[in-house]
């Protein structure tokens, strides 16, 4: 039994150990590079289940309701502009600087207005800005 060849193998055309090499640092260039989005926290906002099955938001705070047609913007029930907001958020903000925004939009809100909201609400100095999603009936 003869288990060896006699005959010499030929070089590889691709070096495997260099092309390793290359991809490594390669790698590392794009990890290091690569900028990172710093994840929204999960907002857990106290809330309980109506009979009806809706949610009731539990604590003192702001609820801003977005609606999908005009007027889109509600501050606890009552109609205000982006810019009326905007000075409610500045006036709370002084009056107490634990403020807690609470933002509930439907499902066909334009998303533009949530991001106003939240930009009124970061520049007025509010940390606290929740947003209340609908949960599945299973849940």
């Amino acid at each position: 039994m003869k288990f060896r060849t006699t005959h010499k193998r030929k070089a590889p055309a691709v070096i495997i150990v260099s092309l390793i090499d290359v991809l490594m640092v390669v790698l590392i260039f794009l990890v290091i590079t690569t900028t990172f989005k710093d994840r929204l926290p999960v907002n857990n906002v106290p809330t309980v289940r109506n009979p009806d099955g809706s949610l009731a938001v539990l604590g003192d705070h702001l609820l801003v309701t977005i609606r999908d047609k005009a007027p889109y913007l509600r501050l606890n029930n009552k109609l205000v502009t982006i810019h009326q907001l905007s000075d409610k958020f500045k006036e709370h903000q002084l009056q107490d600087t634990n403020t807690t925004i609470v933002i509930r939009a439907n499902k066909l809100a334009p998303y533009g207005q949530v991001v106003s909201v939240r930009d009124e609400a970061r520049s007025a100095g509010i940390k606290k800005i929740y947003e209340v999603r609908q949960l599945p009936a299973d849940r």
